[in-house]
């Protein structure tokens, strides 16, 4: 079963084909969804190129091209090693530009998130949960509530979604969701924080959260249902697709 506060052990996979825009993009997409803190040290290299199945050179490739984006820095000599310096983005002039989407595919984001999150958290539920980790599923929901900003809440809220998706014990859910939550950073991205929405988001995690507590699927899967479409609702009503 998954240890604890080890997001990124489930999240980074053996690459394959374009294995170095796929080490790029696996490590981006977990420091971006909150499985690497900001301060964190990313695994010592050795360990990182056997959990990605890359040589050593392509990981530092791929680390290099994440300095220049600025998602983490690399101090050299004893002690050092590649610290993650991404807190999220929220610019306080507006809503980041994001790709140009057609209202189709936003619409596939959206359902694609809704088979895959509301079935993880059931799955979640049907799981006899350590103490560590219910303890650990708390933490990262009473994190969402508590984050003194948005950026921080956002990339909470993708760490909880993540940590539910892990609690599945499926390694194909966890792909899943980590897929639906990398489109949906993208389409939130796009419309502007409101203070409505993010405390009915609140209430609605604790919900999910303690219907998994309660070993209790049903439920689990309604809540994350409920919690999907309403922001399905606010992107659909906010965004503007192309065409």
């Amino acid at each position: 079963m998954i240890r604890p506060d080890h997001l990124s052990d489930h999240l980074l996979r053996p690459a394959s084909g374009n294995v170095f825009e796929l080490t790029v993009e696996q490590l981006a997409t977990a420091i971006r969804l909150g499985a690497f803190h900001d301060g964190d040290l990313l695994p010592p290299e050795r360990e990182l190129a056997e959990r990605l199945a890359v040589s050593r050179s392509t990981l530092r490739e791929a680390i290099a091209a994440l300095r220049e984006s600025g998602l983490v820095t690399t101090r050299r000599g004893r002690g050092g090693g590649t610290m993650v310096t991404y807190a999220g983005e929220t610019p306080e002039s507006g809503p980041l530009p994001q790709p140009e989407r057609t209202a189709a595919e936003i619409a596939d984001v959206l359902d694609f998130r809704r088979v895959v999150e509301p079935g993880a958290a059931a799955l979640a539920a049907t799981r006899a949960l350590t103490a560590d980790q219910r303890s650990w599923l708390i933490t990262c929901a009473g994190q969402v509530r508590e984050a003194p900003d948005t950026a921080t809440r956002r990339l909470r809220d993708s760490r909880l979604h993540l940590a539910l998706a892990t609690l599945s014990g499926s390694p194909m859910v966890v792909e899943a969701v980590t897929r639906a939550q990398a489109a949906l950073r993208e389409l939130l991205s796009g419309i502007p924080v409101i203070s409505r929405n993010i405390a009915h988001s609140h209430d609605q995690h604790d919900a999910i959260v303690s219907a998994v507590l309660a070993a209790d699927p049903d439920t689990a899967r309604e809540m994350m249902e409920e919690h999907c479409d309403a922001t399905s609702a606010l992107l659909r009503a906010l965004l503007r697709p192309r065409g």
